[in-house]
């Protein structure tokens, strides 16, 4: 084809890729940009944007966890703690009971000795010269006696023939008697100075562990007063002295009186147990002996003892402890722990959770301590659960997930290292 001459031609337009046009290209872009959006826009004709998803409702929180006990009815011992010290079961303090110089000592201090084994030895020198001088009283009164009998022998046919004054013959038979009497005061004198003597001798008057010496040899002792020694004790068995308040003596009689407690009996009724330190129980049960009969008028407390077997002395006299008795007995009752019931001048009450998980408020009757734990007489019923721990997660409303609960592992004792 063949071009037509002098034929008009087209304007030019600024190209893109023209480094000194580029404002002006980008220009046109975003007009024509701004037309398309709003071309799709709700009034247009395009097609419509999705519509975004609707928001969710949190999720709430899970039911908290609270620990509780499942009740179970039925006869409850009623056992108290008491606290108590140990005493020996016989005491002797041996004692000097002649005077001089003590001259050996002849047992290890701490030991387990024997009744009438040998202590100490005193000087004997003075008591021995004593005994000598009493027999030889003796032998005098007795020469005296052999005299005044051979009198009165001679004068008794010449009484009878008038041959001697009945005067001579009576004065006769009083000589003889009064030499019977000096024989009689001359042996019990050999008998004092021969006790005097064995005083010399110090023995163990009881079977038991003595302390430490109080005297040593060389010391001066029984001068004007009884010196002490040594101090024997019998630890086994031991006596335990505890008390225990009236008003709960009172308060328990009561509970009988009305049937709501029933007495302890049996073997059982009389026995008690030693709680040491730490809580470990001596292996030995104990048996109880009697409780006085005086209220001690500044504590009000009532004195009890027991008797407690002791064969490895493991309990030495004057150590605090702790004795568990069993006093009565409760039917249909049960043993809850102390943080479980509030008390208050309203009554008593514990937290129950039922099998939906709500929680209820219940009023209970307790019936005292046992062991640490609150004896519950009525208000609760077999199956049910009670909040022993997590009541500060509870709120109003709002229902809770039941877990066994189990009381806390004592913690051990801490250590403390030697410097």
């Amino acid at each position: 084809m063949t071009e037509t001459p002098n034929a008009p031609q087209p304007p030019n337009r600024p190209s893109c890729r023209e480094p000194w046009k580029t404002a002006s290209c980008w220009v046109s872009v975003a007009a024509a940009a701004a037309i398309l959006l709003t071309a799709c826009g709700p009034s247009g004709s395009g097609s419509s944007a999705p519509a975004p998803a609707p928001a969710t409702a949190p999720t709430p929180p899970p039911p908290p966890a609270v620990g509780i006990v499942t009740i179970k009815l039925g006869e409850v011992a009623l056992l108290e703690e008491l606290p108590g010290r140990v005493e020996a079961s016989r005491i002797a303090q041996v004692r000097a009971r002649a005077a001089g110089i003590v001259q050996q000592r002849l047992f290890r201090e701490g030991a387990d000795i024997k009744a009438g084994q040998v202590l100490f030895r005193i000087d004997p020198a003075p008591y021995e010269a004593a005994l000598a001088s009493a027999q030889a009283g003796l032998a005098r009164a007795q020469a005296n006696l052999s005299q005044a009998s051979a009198l009165a022998e001679r004068y008794r046919p010449l009484v009878a023939a008038n041959a001697v004054s009945k005067q001579d013959y009576a004065n006769a038979i009083a000589a003889q008697k009064q030499a019977e009497a000096e024989v009689l005061a001359s042996q019990a004198a050999i008998q004092t100075a021969t006790i005097n003597l064995g005083h010399t001798t110090v023995t163990a008057p009881i079977s038991g562990r003595i302390g430490r010496a109080l005297v040593t040899e060389g010391a001066l002792v029984g001068q004007g007063e009884a010196t002490p020694l040594a101090v024997i004790q019998q630890i086994e068995p031991v006596f335990v002295n505890f008390t225990q308040s009236a008003n709960e003596a009172l308060r328990l009689r009561r509970e009988f009186d009305q049937g709501r407690l029933q007495r302890a009996t049996g073997k059982e009724a009389a026995l008690i147990r030693v709680v040491l330190d730490g809580g470990a129980l001596h292996p030995q049960p104990g048996r109880l002996l009697f409780s006085d009969l005086t209220v001690d008028a500044t504590s009000g407390q009532v004195t009890l003892r027991a008797e407690v077997p002791n064969p490895g002395g493991a309990l030495l006299p004057g150590l605090y402890v702790r004795v568990r008795l069993e006093q009565a007995k409760a039917s249909n009752a049960v043993l809850l722990p102390q943080q479980s019931v509030s008390r208050g001048n309203q009554g008593d009450t514990v937290m129950v959770v039922d099998a939906s998980g709500k929680i209820s408020v219940r009023p209970v009757k307790v019936g005292g301590s046992s062991n640490g734990q609150w004896l519950i007489l009525d208000g609760l019923r077999d199956g049910e659960q009670v909040i022993v721990d997590g009541f500060q997660k509870i709120r109003p409303n709002q229902p809770v997930r039941p877990v066994p609960w189990a009381p806390p592992k004592p913690a051990a004792p801490a250590v403390t290292p030697r410097s």
